[in-house]
């Protein structure tokens, strides 16, 4: 799918045979590479069945009929396609940037992008959310070219350098809020991929309690938690006047005064969302913008189908 700015065909090559898999159970009715809890006589293993008149002989078990002198067949589950809904924050604060890296928005959009391609090209749907102080587009997850076109066309509309809001104000950010609205409107279980830096103006806790509604919800959560180096480790040196992008609000401070306490707060930021995702059975990858999107996802994909495959011995 060439001519899109947010598929970066180099970068699509290094990823391309890397599935995106599901780790948990999908709903889907075309065969793929995720396993489905409609049984039927397909590829693994699930359960036995009584036999009933009509069944295939082929499937029954000889075994059990050697040691029990009942007739029961084998039921499999059969492996299907997910639905994906790629979720990406596009608040003021995504627009950050430090020298030479990306901004957090396009940084981002190449992951959905790259995402979305992986997911069409295995038969799966997806879908993608964006989303600031309030859910400023929503494309349910659907599968096709026509529709994954769109949708990168959508990522180039909203995330883009010179990008203003209509009404020349800042995008605040309300993640809890557009999480737990999304958990209802997704009805069917699929992978949900957020995209964000997670700063929130309802706090760490509202997120994190958005993000267990997914999982009551029995949705699978992908975090890609999207920072720039700067916003890490602080590492200017002069007397700088800092802005909040979404409040405006201007704060001048000497940073390397501040750089000992700044750095062990986002360690803890950092560690509280990685801990409390463990918890709840979502995927956390840290998104630093200084490292390359594509091999930032190679790496994660290799982990993510190696721990399928595990899971499933």
């Amino acid at each position: 799918m060439p001519g899109y700015r947010f598929l970066d065909p180099a970068a699509v090559g290094r990823v391309k045979n890397l599935p995106l898999v599901a780790r948990k159970v999908v709903q889907g009715f075309i065969s793929g590479l995720h396993r489905s809890p409609y049984k039927g006589f397909s590829v693994e293993f699930a359960e036995h069945r009584e036999y009933v008149p009509g069944d295939n002989l082929r499937h029954l078990d000889w075994k059990v009929l050697g040691r029990t002198d009942r007739l029961y067949v084998k039921l499999y589950e059969e492996e299907t396609n997910m639905r994906v809904q790629l979720i990406l924050d596009a608040s003021s604060s995504m627009n950050f940037s430090s020298e030479g890296h990306l901004p957090k928005c396009e940084y981002g959009a190449f992951l959905c992008g790259t995402l979305a391609y992986l997911a069409a090209r295995q038969q799966d749907a997806v879908g993608l959310t964006i989303f600031s102080d309030a859910v400023d587009l929503h494309m349910p997850a659907r599968s096709g070219p026509r529709h994954v076109g769109e949708l990168l066309r959508q990522l180039e509309r909203f995330c883009r350098r010179d990008q203003l809001p209509v009404d020349g104000q800042p995008k605040g950010t309300r993640i809890a809020d557009t999480l737990h609205k999304l958990a209802f409107r997704l009805r069917r279980r699929c992978l949900v991929v957020l995209v964000s830096d997670l700063i929130d103006d309802e706090g760490d806790e509202a997120v994190i309690r958005a993000l267990y509604h997914f999982r009551h919800r029995q949705h699978e959560t992908i975090v890609f938690h999207t920072l720039d180096p700067a916003e890490i480790e602080l590492p200017f040196d002069e007397m700088t006047v800092f802005v909040d992008m979404e409040t405006q609000e201007r704060l001048q401070a000497d940073p390397s005064y501040l750089r000992p306490y700044y750095v062990e707060a986002v360690e803890q930021f950092l560690a509280y969302h990685r801990s409390k995702a463990r918890e709840l059975g979502a995927d956390y990858v840290l998104a630093r913008t200084d490292t390359p999107f594509d091999v930032l996802l190679a790496r994660y994909l290799r982990s993510r189908r190696d721990a399928a495959l595990r899971g499933r011995k």
